[in-house]
């Protein structure tokens, strides 16, 4: 990689961790607000709910405005936005509680497709730079909740919450000042698309331009025009895929936590007069490992075409998810084993999704790609929590992995109809 690249790649990773460590960091905190504000869990579990579902619906407005206003914009309002936002969680009482995590939701969702767009853009090895985006992201997850927790052993929770906003606000400063060229990658490689036709760009201009974006906001006739566009083509299928993905890691890492709890391999322990959690800690390993699955990800989607390593990917955490719950009759090490691959593969698969984004979409739309993307994977994709939930509430652990296994089956034979369609 050159300059420019690692430019990019810096700015992507650093707004890429802190999504994920606000995003993780919230849950810690919902204690202290259900004391702080004398609600129950279910007024406070539906004003949450409603910040992470606008965490997903805005990826595709946010889409559109990586495409007219540029990514590295989008990237700076998204730092920006979400500082502000707790900045403001400590004020206004249960009011300015929620209209804070609105404005967390929003400002969030501005980056995946403003991110991801900036490096498919700019950036010629983008498997690699996926793979490494992706490890920064899993870094934020693991570390953003760890921070918090222990700042509120020796802090207040406002004081923690306004301790978070000071990098985001520290970081847009600094990315203000990184001069990079989004569109490096994008001059000629946009002459024709993965399935032997013309790209899928639209007409008002983007990325193979020499500019950020259009600067030009679409009206509302052109946004539904490029969407037929887009969807016209093999993204339909490339859709599906990604809502598929987003069900399946909703659904299995919402209730992991408690299934591992339940498990009588991992029951709490005593430690030096401690009771200690096993289960919390497989779990945050699963997390950690999938910085590993991310990089391998990313590394062979530069190497064999994105969607072909994708069926194996969700081939194999069909097999996974299906060996769950035997495994806990092996013992602690098979339990633990198979909950680390589970987190391995599930993370690695997504640097692959992403790269067949950029193959099978032209540059010029970019964006709105990468914004139908998340729509589909932290909006439509979220209802895999509802219904692992509602399986484990009407039926047993092994049925809902069983079902769990139904969806990357699915994904994988979707994968393979799109690898025969655009390469075959």
């Amino acid at each position: 990689m050159h300059d420019n690249d690692r430019s990019i790649l810096a700015i992507a990773m650093t707004g890429h961790g802190m999504v994920h460590a606000f995003e993780m960091s919230i849950p810690v905190f919902l204690t202290y607000w259900m004391a702080a504000f004398d609600v129950g869990t279910g007024t406070m579990g539906t004003i949450v709910a409603v910040g992470y579902a606008l965490f997903g619906i805005g990826a595709l407005p946010g889409g559109i405005a990586a495409d007219v206003y540029g990514s590295k914009r989008l990237v700076m309002t998204c730092l920006i936005g979400m500082g502000l936002a707790f900045l403001l969680l400590g004020f206004g009482g249960i009011v300015g509680l929620t209209v804070a995590l609105l404005l967390w939701g929003a400002a969030a969702s501005l980056y995946h497709p403003s991110g991801l767009r900036l490096i498919s853009t700019g950036i010629e090895e983008r498997g690699s730079a996926f793979a490494f985006h992706g490890m920064a992201g899993n870094l934020g997850i693991t570390l953003g909740p760890l921070v918090a927790v222990l700042l509120l052993l020796v802090l207040p929770w406002r004081a923690v919450a306004a301790a978070f906003a000071i990098p985001a606000i520290l970081a847009a400063i600094a990315v203000a000042f990184v001069d990079v060229d989004e569109t490096a990658a994008a001059a000629g490689a946009d002459g024709t698309s993965t399935d032997g036709g013309e790209a899928a760009d639209s007409d008002h201009g983007g990325p193979e331009t020499g500019d950020p974006g259009t600067g030009d906001p679409p009206s509302v006739r052109e946004v539904l025009a490029d969407t037929r566009l887009l969807f016209a083509g093999a993204f339909v299928l490339v859709f599906a895929i990604v809502i598929l993905q987003g069900f399946f890691y909703r659904g299995i890492l919402t209730f992991l936590p408690e299934v591992l709890s339940d498990s009588a391999v991992l029951e709490p322990v005593v430690i030096l007069d401690r009771e200690v959690a096993p289960a919390r800690y497989v779990y945050v390993a699963l997390l950690c490992v999938g910085m590993g699955g991310q990089y391998l990800g990313g590394t062979l989607s530069d190497r064999y075409p994105p969607e072909q390593v994708a069926i194996g990917a969700f081939l194999l955490l069909a097999v996974l998810s299906l060996a769950f719950v035997p495994a806990a009759a092996f013992g602690v090490a098979a339990l633990v084993g198979v909950s680390l691959l589970i987190g391995f593969v599930l993370f690695g698969e997504q640097p692959l999704m992403q790269a067949v984004v950029a193959e099978y979409t032209g540059s010029g739309d970019r964006g709105l790609a990468y914004g139908y993307m998340y729509l589909g994977t932290f909006g439509i994709g979220s209802l895999g929590a509802a219904v692992s939930g509602a399986v484990l509430a009407y039926t047993t652990q092994q049925a809902l992995f069983v079902v769990l296994a139904l969806v990357p089956t699915a994904a994988a034979v979707a994968s393979a109809a799109l690898y025969r369609r655009g390469r075959g």
